[in-house]
């Protein structure tokens, strides 16, 4: 990072140190009735009970159903629910009584909150984050944090080279 000139973060995270701010959040969210345990298994968050799900994408909910690229978890009550935690080893206690995995989404909203606050001003990613990740992570912190958590998100399009796209490889 310093040969590009860029500042070190402020912050550097392990993620086993804030599993108790993630359970924090999905018993926030399952105690409001806007997600779901299933015992020993997945914790699943309702999107349809967003009425702005899809808003930061410009993606319509009802085209957005399962089944269209991979097959629906028979688990899910719903189609259009996403997973907040799923079982996994390794794994770590839950206060629901189920040994579980954070998935991607909540990690980054607990996260956010637990070094910034809950609502803050800009977040930002890769176009190719704008949906899913940027738009579910926007529909759990919703379900945290009333106010919606952030107030502007900011998406770059993709770096390339030679006209072929950089990613994680």
């Amino acid at each position: 990072m310093e040969a590009l000139q860029c500042l070190s973060p402020t912050h550097e995270y392990y993620l086993c140190n804030h599993i108790d701010d993630i359970i924090i959040n999905i018993d926030n969210i399952i105690e409001k009735g806007l997600g779901y345990a299933m015992k020993g298994e997945d914790v699943f968050l309702y999107v349809e009970k967003f009425t702005d799900y899809g808003k930061l994408s410009c993606q319509l909910l009802e085209h957005k159903w399962g089944g269209e690229q991979v097959e629906v978890d028979p688990r899910k009550r719903k189609p259009a629910v996403f997973t907040l935690w799923k079982a996994a080893k390794p794994n770590w206690e839950s206060s629901w009584g189920q040994r579980v995995k954070p998935r991607w989404h909540i990690e980054s909203s607990a996260v956010s909150a637990h070094y910034l606050s809950p609502s803050f001003v800009v977040y930002g990613g890769g176009a190719d984050l704008k949906f899913p990740h940027h738009e579910n992570k926007f529909a759990q912190t919703c379900a945290v944090c009333d106010d919606g958590g952030v107030s502007y998100w900011l998406h770059n399009r993709h770096v390339t080279i030679n006209n072929d796209k950089m990613a994680k490889s």
